[in-house]
């Protein structure tokens, strides 16, 4: 019997609060852990012990905020959908600069061998470059990188800085609550006393493996996710180019970076949560660098309107309705 991979979107869809709850969940006992039962009561004892203790609850509350405010942009931030009645005026997907013609729009979407036009037979319209569907979420995604089960939520175009956001945190709180409870875990293991009753050990034990998972998972999709960053690239674009010998959209490192992060040079700007300068329209630029023979899909940030000054001879294609 064939596995229906459909069945398995449903089931992915039906799951919705129920990994923002275990989200919270592993932040309510991972809560417990450090601040209740062992470094909040530490701050009474004095002296260098609740320096310490201090300086540990500081950065944990401090990033925890960050942790969570970046996590529920993800999960809030719609990815990016593909306006109504956008047309592409040239073949923006392969570069070529001739203009489409509306004798090329007909007999769509039964026409399949125009290669000139993407378009995606569940939603029923046009679909621009970068752009894929969700089975998931039922609809095609801008710049679409993965669905994320822990979010909820497509990552794309619109929300993707949020996650990075959220894996960079998330790998940095959880390091910190490893550090700071690997002692407690060690006595677990020692014959010495542990103070606290048998809940609070049982409490610190699963805190500690949780997060210590938690943090050596992360920091290999952040790893991943930062190498794409520099190559301007997602994770279904990785996986469909490998048989491409130079990426196109590839703009260098920096802007690469930048069209993620935004053209702020403050780093308070670039590691917060924070909307981008500027509204997301929806347009859809395709610049063509005629001199780096580079394509690169623009989603109109205003901040990018750097672009528009660096790029020589540049063509903006597409229009959005």
């Amino acid at each position: 019997m064939a596995w229906n991979v459909f069945k398995f979107c449903t089931v992915l869809r039906g799951l919705g609060s129920i990994m923002i709850l275990l989200v919270l969940g592993v932040v309510g006992v991972t809560y417990y852990s450090v601040v209740v039962t062992n470094y909040g009561p530490a701050l009474l004892d004095g002296g260098l012990h609740s320096l310490l203790s201090a300086v540990v609850l500081i950065l944990f509350h401090f990033l925890l905020v960050m942790l969570l405010w970046s996590y529920f942009s993800v999960v809030l931030t719609d990815p990016g959908s593909v306006p109504p009645n956008w047309r592409p005026t040239a073949d923006e997907e392969r570069g070529e600069a001739d203009p489409l013609n509306d004798s090329e729009f007909n007999g769509l979407p039964s026409d399949s061998s125009n290669q000139r036009i993407r378009y995606c037979r569940k939603c029923n319209q046009l679909k621009p470059p970068r752009c894929h569907h969700c089975s998931v979420c039922g609809r095609c995604v801008l710049k679409m990188d993965h669905h994320c089960v822990w979010v909820v939520n497509c990552v794309g175009a619109q929300n993707y800085k949020y996650f990075l956001l959220f894996l960079f945190y998330t790998f940095l709180e959880t390091t910190l609550v490893t550090l700071a409870l690997l002692s407690n875990f060690l006595t677990f293991f020692s014959d010495e006393e542990f103070p606290g009753t048998p809940g609070t050990l049982a409490t610190t034990f699963i805190s500690f493996v949780l997060n210590l998972a938690f943090a050596l998972s992360v920091l290999g999709f952040l790893i991943m996710h930062i190498s794409l960053v520099t190559a301007n690239t997602t994770t279904i674009e990785a996986y469909e180019k490998k048989t491409t010998p130079k990426w196109r959209y590839d703009l260098g490192r920096k802007k690469n970076f930048e069209q993620v992060f935004g053209t702020d040079k403050r780093s308070s700007e670039k590691l917060n949560p924070h909307p981008r300068p500027g509204n997301l329209e929806k347009t859809f630029l395709v610049i063509i660098d005629t001199e780096a023979s580079c394509i690169v899909l623009l989603y109109s940030y205003r901040q990018v309107e750097f672009m528009f000054l660096e790029a020589r001879g540049t063509i903006c294609l597409g229009y959005g309705m």
